[in-house]
């Protein structure tokens, strides 16, 4: 078959206004990402970059605000001042307080105060509270600055629940065709993940093997040494199966678990993906109960420095809410039914890494009687950070003569390494994929709302259930019911250095 070419053209004008443009996304990841960006010379000839917050910073206050973020979030030695100044001189601020018609009416001026303005394409990223998305995407769309050049960005959580979910997209879809609504992950925008799919289809010696039939489980840890900080009162309104696995872990699994797409692009990867979502076992109570588990983590230690428990985060110790969340499912389909997939999630951590890893089933047949040394299984560790990846464990004969001595081995792939360059934020790529208009790495509503519809029964029983999450000690690797929930099933976590 014609395989498509890419549609997705850099255009020569662009409007990237930021809503929440003073906030801890827009300096900590949005503006140095498009920073780099600049510097490679990647963006439009013609773009502005507006900052749009109630902030009562004028231009040249954004600005040296925006200096500084450059400053504490960009490598040194990409700093150049030449480059500074010019990335700043592309940067407005717009004071918005959206009660006030007079307000929306400047940001039309200046949205419109350009040459040709019809031809621009004009990215509206959302870096608010989900219950704005809507309110702000009508008001776009009653100051007329809303055409099919125009594209919205929508951070995570959508909705909190399915119902709310639906309730924001149906808010922002009144507005906004789904092909031009980007719901971002940027999980989905590291190279690694994004190597996932070239490493299952570009190479033909793997994909044969990626299946029930020589594939044992597989894990998918994101794991982090951080505290809840200052979302605490997100957070506790979230939980850990809200705020990472409803979006980023279902994510990864569908990318492990997905069919081959007849090609990569626009919505071939997102059909795909959705198939993996309403192929998950639903979680029926009693599911609930037994294969899956929820912590919050106690004081303790983490990179030898003492850290205090959730309820001291927090304030108050009346909270219910998992910092903690290690499950078992299945994706039930010709591929993979039998294959457990094992998910775990949490703060306060004895490490930070998310990781997918393979594990293979152990060989037919012992060909090598009287064998000394441990064989393991072999194993697909797919490093998504904090040191982007791959490594292969295999079993191979220690040298020398005297029978068969086996020991573990792995063939080591780190980008940093084996392309010696600097790789890019997974932010970076996903906003120039917005500017160019491709949706492959962005969730589809469809998908978001399959997700909640997975994860919403989990949620249920665990609001009706008496228990409370399990205490873990804060630098440990979670509570010990996590590592019960796989040796049940004769199998343990597989950890980073093992």
């Amino acid at each position: 078959m014609d395989i498509p070419a890419a549609p997705h053209v850099l255009p020569d004008t662009c409007d990237f206004t930021v809503f929440g443009g003073t906030g801890d996304l827009a300096l900590r990841k949005l503006l140095p990402a498009l920073y780099h960006r600049d510097l490679e010379g990647q963006l439009p000839g013609d773009y502005r970059i507006l900052g749009v917050s109630m902030s009562d910073l004028d231009a040249d206050g954004w600005r040296d605000q925006v200096r500084a973020a450059l400053r504490t979030h960009v490598d040194p030695t990409d700093l150049y001042d030449g480059a500074i100044d010019r990335f700043l001189g592309r940067l407005h601020h717009l004071r918005l307080d959206a009660q006030n018609p007079e307000d929306w009416d400047r940001l039309h001026a200046l949205l419109k105060d350009r040459p040709n303005p019809e031809a621009a394409v004009r990215v509206f990223y959302l870096a608010v509270a989900p219950r704005l998305f809507g309110a702000i995407c009508q008001r776009l769309d009653e100051i007329g600055v809303v055409d099919e050049h125009a594209r919205v960005v929508l951070e995570k959580p959508i909705g909190h629940d399915l119902a709310s979910a639906r309730e924001v997209n149906d808010a922002v879809g009144r507005v906004f065709e789904e092909s031009r609504i980007f719901r971002i992950d940027h999980y989905l925008g590291k190279e690694s993940v994004q190597n996932l799919l070239v490493t299952r289809f570009a190479n033909t010696f793997l994909e044969p093997l990626w299946s029930s039939h020589w594939v044992d489980h597989v894990q998918i840890t994101v794991s982090e040494t951080v505290g809840v900080g200052g979302r605490g009162a997100y957070y506790d309104h979230a939980g850990a199966l809200r705020d990472m696995v409803q979006n980023h872990l279902l994510q990864l699994l569908c990318l492990v678990a997905m069919e081959p797409p007849t090609y990569v692009g626009r919505e071939t990867v997102r059909d795909e993906k959705l198939k993996v979502l309403q192929a998950l076992k639903p979680m029926t109570p009693t599911d609930v109960d037994h294969d899956t588990v929820r912590g919050r983590y106690a004081a303790g230690l983490v990179d030898g420095e003492p850290v205090p428990s959730y309820s001291d985060d927090l304030g108050h110790s009346g909270s219910r809410t998992e910092t903690f969340v290690a499950l078992k499912t299945e994706v039930q389909n010709w591929r993979w039914a039998g294959v457990p997939f094992y998910l775990r999630t949490g703060k306060r951590m004895d490490r930070r890494v998310s990781e997918i890893v393979v594990v293979f089933k152990q060989p037919p047949h012992s060909m090598f009687p009287g064998a000394e040394g441990a064989t393991p299984p072999n194993r697909l560790h797919i490093l998504v950070q904090p040191d982007e990846g791959m490594r292969l464990h295999l079993t191979a004969k220690e040298p020398g003569p005297g029978g068969y001595r086996l020991r573990p081995v792995s063939l080591d792939l780190r980008y940093a390494a084996a392309f010696d360059v600097r790789l890019p934020d997974a932010y970076e790529r996903l906003l120039m994929d917005v500017i160019r208009g491709n949706p492959t790495l962005f969730m589809r509503r469809d998908e978001v709302e399959a997700a909640w519809t997975w994860t919403e029964p989990i949620l249920q029983r665990w609001a009706s259930s008496p228990d409370r999450p399990k205490r873990y000690a804060a630098g440990t690797d979670g509570p010990t019911a996590a590592a019960t929930l796989l040796e049940r099933d004769g199998r343990t976590w597989q950890e980073p250095d093992q």
